[in-house]
């Protein structure tokens, strides 16, 4: 059986390039895509702006400390869903499996392209192209591998415009090669852990058996033993059949101030009201996933009334879940949030007052 060619195409500093491609004057210029408000996070960065440390999830005013010259841009949400659609439509073009993460991210399936070359590296390099003449310039990263995780890890090496390739053949080369950070679900504080164990790159990982790696990481050290083997047997699906949406940040240094970990749930609130709007739903239960320095993971829901998609929402119920009483003056490692209970939002009367303010 031959192997699959998958992409993955993840959009360049995407909120941002959409304000830089509609406000020319932005050109050149260190410019955060954020809401403004003394609780307020970046949700993206233009590379200018990365040049001097602004980041997403970083708080907004450690973002102007950084770089006083910095231009703050708030959101538009309505029209980066609307380039989203236009990006869309040019997948669509080569393929119907398409598998949007959110708004600025896709995996594609080119085993069997609808048109086209039948090298996906070509495919790739064409698709490139048409998103950047459907958008009016703007420009995505592509990777092109066999599975979806080295495919999603080819696509953040030659940010931006960059394309990627990762043959079957050069698979065990490249993971073997990589620092052990920059595979995906491995962030600083793991990394930290697995340098104990003279762990630094893919071919250091491997030396553990997969019992002990479950030993020392729990359930997901199934996933640290197969990133770095180039296993990834998950299709791309192109399905809408949610039963939740979700996103989640991992901090580059724990958190403890109360008050930052309000203002970063601000902009992961953000990201996850964005891929519900991309696919028109709205969700009753919302889950807070927190994980401390010691990996000890909790977790609080609330099941409301009526269903919630906006940022604002979203953020006002989450802050209302991180109680002090449940942080114990732990430092925090991880946040997300999760909406369930999912309905179709054009189907939904507007959101009590309740919810519309943070």
């Amino acid at each position: 059986m031959s192997a699959r060619k998958i992409i993955h195409v993840d959009m360049d500093a995407f909120f941002a390039s959409v304000e830089i491609r509609d406000q020319p004057s932005l050109q050149g210029n260190p410019v955060a895509v954020a809401y403004y408000g003394p609780r307020s996070v970046v949700t993206t960065a233009s590379y200018e702006a990365r040049a001097f440390g602004v980041h997403s999830a970083l708080p907004l005013r450690m973002a102007l400390q950084r770089c006083p010259g910095l231009i703050v841009v708030e959101p538009r949400m309505a029209v980066y869903r609307e380039v989203s659609q236009q990006i869309q439509q040019v997948f669509h073009t080569y393929t119907d499996l398409v598998e949007m993460m959110s708004v600025d991210e896709a995996f594609l399936d080119l085993t069997h392209p609808l048109q086209g070359p039948a090298s996906a590296t070509l495919l790739a390099r064409q698709i490139k192209h048409d998103i950047t003449a459907r958008t009016g310039g703007l420009t995505a990263s592509v990777g092109v591998s066999y599975c979806k995780s080295l495919s999603k890890l080819a696509s953040g090496q030659q940010k931006p415009d960059g394309l990627t390739v990762i043959l079957p053949e050069e698979a065990d080369a490249v993971t073997a090669a990589l620092p052990i950070e920059s595979f995906y679900g491995i962030g600083p504080k793991t990394a930290e852990r697995m340098s104990a164990l003279d762990v630094r790159t893919g071919q250091d990982l491997r030396r553990f058996t997969l019992q002990e790696l479950q030993q020392r990481f729990g359930k997901v050290g199934q996933h640290y033993y197969n990133i770095v083997r180039g296993i990834d047997e998950r299709p791309v699906d192109p399905s809408d059949d949610r039963k939740s949406v979700g996103s989640e940040d991992t901090f580059e240094s724990d958190i403890r101030d109360l008050q930052l970990l309000q203002q970063t749930l601000g902009e992961i609130a953000g990201r996850t009201a964005a891929r519900l709007a991309h696919h028109h739903l709205a969700g009753r239960t919302i889950t807070l996933k927190i994980k401390f320095a010691n990996f000890q993971q909790l977790t609080r829901q609330i099941t409301l009334p009526v269903a919630l998609s906006t940022p604002e929402a979203l953020h006002r119920v989450a802050v209302m879940l991180l109680t002090p009483a449940l942080l114990q003056g732990r430092a925090v490692r991880l946040l997300g949030i999760t909406v369930g209970a999912l309905q179709d939002a054009d189907q939904l009367p507007a959101q009590p007052a309740l919810f519309q303010d943070v």
